[in-house]
């Protein structure tokens, strides 16, 4: 589950209510909402909170590391607040519905010394896809 919360005031950033709600809609497990699902849920929460005031502060915490943009398939971008956690994603290739998954291994030790081509590999990120049950 998230800690984005617990994360922020740790850092000290100041939470002003349209932060706070914006952080409370990104809390959760297998949160992957784009900007607009973010902006309708704060709205839901604060009326008064602006399309630009959440853009604004999903970009602040992806830039402070925080929150993780992800694109797949040239959707909409999604913020995932499960930042510090290692984990990769599943993606339904129809519906394009997200879920954080923790396959046990290193995706690091899988790419043999050949295929490195004089890298040093320090991140690998894995996306596997498929059909979830509803399209399936």
């Amino acid at each position: 589950m998230s800690d984005l919360l617990e994360r922020l005031r740790a850092r000290g950033w100041r939470m002003t209510s349209q932060r706070r709600v914006v952080a409370e809609v990104l809390a959760g497990e297998h949160v992957h909402l784009t900007a607009d699902e973010v902006h309708a849920r704060a709205v839901a929460r604060l009326p008064e909170i602006a399309r630009a005031t959440v853009y604004n502060t999903l970009g602040e915490l992806v830039a402070l590391g925080e929150v993780v943009e992800l694109s797949t398939d040239g959707r909409a971008k999604r913020y995932d607040p499960n930042a510090h956690h290692a984990h990769q994603h599943l993606v339904c290739s129809n519906c394009g519905i997200i879920r954080d998954v923790h396959p046990t291994g290193d995706p690091l030790t899988v790419l043999p010394p050949e295929e490195r081509f004089g890298f040093t590999v320090s991140k690998a990120d894995v996306t596997y896809r498929g059909l979830c049950p509803a399209c399936a």
